[in-house]
């Protein structure tokens, strides 16, 4: 049994996820938890669901898909994991918030725990989490790929009918136009895309209709 929670955070409406399985332990994906009632119902699902958080994952390092870490350390213990690419990025959320937002964040950061690599896994209950490496909306970004489910959780790089921003300061056209085709393209065309905003989607559907997939 493979479960999903998707709650929809901040002004920005990022999706964070919550992933289980029969063994009841979870991971938490991109916790952009921003307002208190946000929090609160990520944490009331995890404690009525009786599930122990064993991971927080990143996508990549922007604000609004970390905006919650510092609220999970709190309640959990866990450390932020992410591609060491973007270790600066997530390291520096207060600088972000106040550059890009115009808000102060007075929590205090934890550290972020594991640096992931190409390639690297993230084990929980029966399942495997793949990391696979998607530069281009920022140096680090990438998506976490669960082979036996079918399902991807690609933040930032691919969205339905569409793909991440790459006109921040680490972003990269380029990189971005070969992880689509060198990675995003070569999964399965079963598989379930889970964005870091807006609705689910197919690699079938995105093959066939997305214009920067063709």
């Amino acid at each position: 049994m493979f479960k999903v929670q998707r709650f929809e955070c901040n002004p920005l409406q990022e999706n964070c996820y919550v992933v289980s399985d029969e063994s009841r332990e979870c991971v938490i994906i991109d916790c952009g938890a921003f307002y208190e009632d946000e929090k609160n119902a990520i944490r009331q699902y995890i404690t009525n669901a009786q599930l122990k958080p064993v991971h927080l994952l990143a996508t990549h390092g922007h604000l609004d898909h970390n905006f919650g870490n510092a609220y999970i350390f709190s309640h959990y213990g866990l450390k932020v994991e992410i591609h060491r690419d973007d270790q600066q990025l997530v390291e520096n959320l207060p600088k972000q918030a106040s550059d890009l937002f115009g808000i102060e964040i007075d929590e205090e950061q934890p550290l972020v725990g594991r640096l992931l690599t190409d390639g690297d896994t993230i084990t929980f209950g029966s399942h495997v989490l793949q990391v696979l490496h998607t530069p281009g909306h920022s140096h680090g970004s990438c998506l976490y790929y669960c082979k036996a489910e079918n399902i991807v959780f690609s933040g930032d790089t691919l969205f339905r009918m569409s793909i991440g921003r790459t006109d921040f300061a680490e972003g990269n056209w380029a990189k971005m136009v070969s992880s689509l085709h060198n990675v995003v393209a070569t999964l399965p065309p079963e598989t379930q895309v889970l964005s870091g905003h807006g609705p689910k989607t197919t690699i079938a559907d995105e093959l066939r209709y997305n214009p920067y997939l063709r």
